[in-house]
């Protein structure tokens, strides 16, 4: 009797190693470690993970603020580069496009003018200016001359004589006038002039430029392909870059990604190109396989946390990204358990 007892002592001994063993081979991560069955077949490390889009979520919001006219995609919709999913109002903008649009075509024209110098009329009537005040102050030269002579002869008095005189002197400055206005017309823009028109024309694009620019962060476009994960606001809500609210949040879900908390005990066995599988409860057993594709440098807090009650939050983690080969089923924002495999003899081939 005392010696099948001491047999069934050394039994449970032996038992109570064999599990505390087993327990200490699948390392993951302490109190909180899944399922010992897992690294039955496997010698994994085991971590909670959560499923993302292989562009992470990315935050879609508008460059400057206003009140939304419209948001046109829901969520779940697929997009494409560049499709419009919103449009703030813009009303205001799009009539400084078209003042601009005005202005630039004002300094254009006023550079043609330069460069292409009077019309053709304008240059005719400077010449017939010429013509008449020629004609004007021939008459008073001869005037002039006829008093003259009749003051030296005492036919007129020397104020005949004076204001003759100056009424040709009066006609020969209008005529000069007349010759260098026509002059002013008919020659080539000068350099400064050309210049500073076309200046001008510059300061104008580049206000149109502004513009259109203003105009443009009125509209929010797609930066990727992929599909809408969340819609935070709706048509009529106001829309501010001073806070942290997006008016939408994308994914490229093409490939999906799962980013694990490996255990900091665990961080010295974890290397890109491991073989690792997901599984999630509303799947049952199934798995998900994938490769390890980042191994993070550097120790943090943990950012999935599992609900358990014995689980540590105080433990450092290395994030470690798995991208699954096939993980349609799944959705992003997804809680799973994470195994790498450390013996990839063990696990099936990747998939081509």
């Amino acid at each position: 009797m005392k010696r099948s007892l001491i047999l069934i002592g050394l039994m449970i001994s032996i038992v109570g190693f064999t599990a505390l063993a087993v327990r200490t081979r699948t390392t993951a991560g302490g109190p909180e470690s899944f399922a010992v069955s897992a690294a039955a077949v496997l010698d994994v490390i085991a971590a909670p993970g959560r499923v993302e889009p292989i562009s992470e979520e990315v935050r879609v919001g508008a460059e400057i603020s206003g009140k939304l006219r419209d948001v046109s995609v829901e969520e779940g919709d697929r997009v494409v580069a560049g499709q419009v999913l919103a449009v703030l109002e813009n009303d205001e903008y799009r009539a400084r496009v078209a003042l601009a649009e005005a202005q630039l075509t004002l300094k254009e024209a006023e550079l043609r003018r330069v460069i292409n110098g009077a019309r053709q009329q304008e240059r005719r009537e400077a010449l017939a200016a010429i013509k008449e005040t020629e004609a004007v102050m021939e008459n008073a030269r001869v005037e002039q001359q006829r008093r003259q002579t009749g003051y030296a002869q005492g036919v007129f008095a020397k104020e005949e004589a004076d204001r003759a005189e100056r009424e040709f002197g009066v006609a020969k400055a209008r005529y000069d006038m007349a010759v260098e206005r026509h002059a002013l017309i008919d020659d080539a823009a000068r350099e400064e002039d050309r210049t500073r028109a076309e200046a001008d024309v510059q300061l104008a694009r580049a206000r149109l430029a502004e513009a259109r620019a203003l105009l443009e962060k009125t509209i929010v476009r797609a930066p990727l392909r992929g599909v809408v994960l969340r819609k935070h606001l709706k048509t009529g809500e106001t829309f501010s870059d001073q806070r942290n609210i997006p008016i939408l949040t994308l994914g490229d879900d093409s490939v999906l990604r799962v980013r694990m908390d490996v255990d900091e005990t665990d961080v010295s066995r974890v290397r890109a190109g491991q073989r690792a599988y997901v599984t999630a409860d509303a799947f049952g057993g199934e798995k998900f396989w994938g490769r390890v594709v980042r191994v993070g440098e550097l120790l943090g807090r943990k950012n999935i946390l599992t609900d358990r009650p014995t689980e540590r939050v105080d433990t450092k983690v290395l994030e470690t990204l798995i991208e699954l080969e096939d993980g349609r089923k799944l959705r992003p924002g997804l809680r799973v358990d994470a195994f790498i495999v450390l013996n990839d003899a063990a696990a099936p081939a990747a998939k081509r």
